[in-house]
C-alpha cells in the first residue's frame, strides 16, 4: 500500500501546478511569511488538553488527555497529591520512545502544581534530565495560561535541552509556544525531527500553524498546508501514523478558515469536507487505517478522533461508525472543538448519529 495519501498521478499534477516550496522549506529551513495566528484559535489545536490554557482548569481534564495509558493516568493522580515516584519511576520507564515519552510529560505538565513538584525534584536530584524535562514542559504550560513570561519558559526548554540533548521533548515544548509560522518555528521543529523523524506531535503542531497561514484570503485548494502534510506522509515509514497527517490538515485548515467565516461554524455543511482533495485523502487514510492500525501508538486516539470527524464530516457514517466503536469514550479537544465548539458535546452528538442508539463498543 502507498504510504502518501494521494493517489501517484495527483502528487505529480500538485507538484506541477505548485512547486513543493514548503517542503523545500522544511527541508533547507527557509523562513515563512509573518503571518499573525489567532491565539485562543491555536489553544484549540493540541489534542492533549491545550484547550485548558485558556479556561480554568479540571481536574479531569489531564485523565482525559492521558488517553488510553492506565500507567499515566495512575502517575498523573500520584503528583497530583504530591507524591512524584510513580512519574519518576514511569518516566525512567519510558526510555527513548521519544513519542511515548513527549505524550506523558506533556499530560503530567498540565498538572497545576507541576512546575513546582518537578522543581522541588530537580533540587533533590540535580543531575535528573526527567525532572529537567517536565519542569520546562510544565514552565510551557503556565507560559500558556499567562501565568509566567514565555521567555522563563523558552529558558527552562532550553536548559532541558542541554540536561537532555537526544531528547526532542523540550524541543516540542519550544514549538509549543510558538504562535506564527516563522523560520524559528522551522528551526525548532528540524530540530525535534533531528532527534526523532517520526514525531506525531511535532507533525500535528507545525501543520495546526502553517494552517493560518493566509486564511483572512479565504480558501485555496493548493495552500501549502497540504503541501507539508503529503511531504510528511511520504517521508514516514509504511505504517506511520504520520500517514493520517492529511486529514489532520484539513481539520485545521478547516479551523482557520471557519474562524474567519470563509467556512460554516457547523463543520459538516462544509463543502470543504466534501471535495475531491477531502474525498482523496479520507479515503486513502481509512484504507491506511484497516491495514496498518498499530494499537502501540500512545496518539493513537488522537488519529482516530481526526479520522472519525472527518468520516462524519463527510457524511458516511457507516465508516465513522467503525471508527467510534473504536475510540470509545476516548474523546479529543481537536478537532471535536472547531471552530468555536464544545469538544465533548459535539463528539457526542456525532457518536449517537453514527451508532444510532448502539452502545460504544459493541
Amino acid at each position: 500500500m502507498p504510504r502518501t495519501p494521494l493517489s501517484q498521478p495527483r502528487r505529480q499534477a500538485r507538484r506541477q501546478e505548485r512547486p513543493a516550496e514548503t517542503v523545500g522549506a522544511m527541508r533547507d529551513g527557509a523562513a515563512f511569511d509573518h503571518a499573525a495566528l489567532d491565539g485562543a484559535a491555536l489553544d484549540h489545536t493540541e489534542p492533549d488538553g491545550a484547550a485548558l490554557d485558556r479556561t480554568r482548569f479540571d481536574h479531569t481534564e489531564p485523565d482525559r488527555a492521558a488517553l488510553d495509558d492506565t500507567e499515566l493516568v495512575s502517575a498523573r493522580a500520584a503528583l497530583s497529591q504530591g507524591r512524584r515516584q510513580a512519574a519518576r519511576s514511569l518516566l525512567a520507564r519510558t526510555g527513548d520512545d521519544w513519542d511515548r515519552r513527549g505524550h506523558r510529560i506533556t499530560v503530567l505538565a498540565l498538572e497545576p502544581y507541576a512546575a513546582a513538584w518537578a522543581h522541588a525534584w530537580l533540587v533533590a536530584e540535580p543531575d535528573s534530565a526527567d525532572a529537567a524535562v517536565l519542569l520546562a514542559l510544565a514552565q510551557v504550560r503556565r507560559a500558556l495560561r499567562g501565568r509566567q513570561t514565555p521567555a522563563a519558559a523558552r529558558a527552562a526548554c532550553r536548559a532541558a535541552a542541554a540536561a537532555a540533548p537526544a531528547d526532542p521533548t523540550p524541543w516540542l515544548g519550544l514549538l509549543m509556544l510558538e504562535r506564527e509560522g516563522t523560520a524559528d518555528a522551522v528551526r525548532i521543529f528540524e530540530e525535534v525531527r533531528a532527534r526523532h523523524r517520526d514525531h506525531h506531535h511535532a507533525h500535528h503542531r507545525m501543520i495546526a500553524l502553517l494552517a493560518e497561514r493566509r486564511a483572512d484570503a479565504g480558501p485555496d485548494p493548493l495552500h501549502e498546508v497540504y503541501d507539508f502534510a503529503a511531504w510528511a506522509a511520504e517521508q514516514a515509514p509504511a505504517d506511520s501514523p504520520l500517514a493520517i497527517l492529511p486529514i489532520v490538515a484539513h481539520a485545521e485548515r478547516y479551523r482557520a478558515l471557519a474562524l474567519r467565516g470563509h467556512a460554516p461554524a457547523d463543520p459538516t455543511t462544509a463543502l470543504h469536507w466534501r471535495d475531491h482533495r477531502a474525498a482523496d485523502v479520507m479515503k486513502a487514510a481509512f484504507d491506511w487505517w484497516l491495514e496498518w492500525e498499530h494499537d502501540g501508538h500512545p496518539r493513537l486516539l488522537v488519529d482516530l478522533n481526526f479520522l472519525a470527524h472527518a468520516k462524519f464530516c463527510e457524511g458516511l457514517p457507516a465508516e465513522a461508525a467503525t471508527l467510534f466503536r473504536r475510540i470509545g469514550d476516548h474523546v479529543t479537544p481537536a478537532p471535536w472543538s472547531y471552530p468555536d465548539r464544545d469538544p465533548y458535546a459535539a463528539f457526542h452528538a456525532a457518536r449517537t448519529a453514527a451508532l444510532g442508539h448502539e452502545r460504544p463498543g459493541r
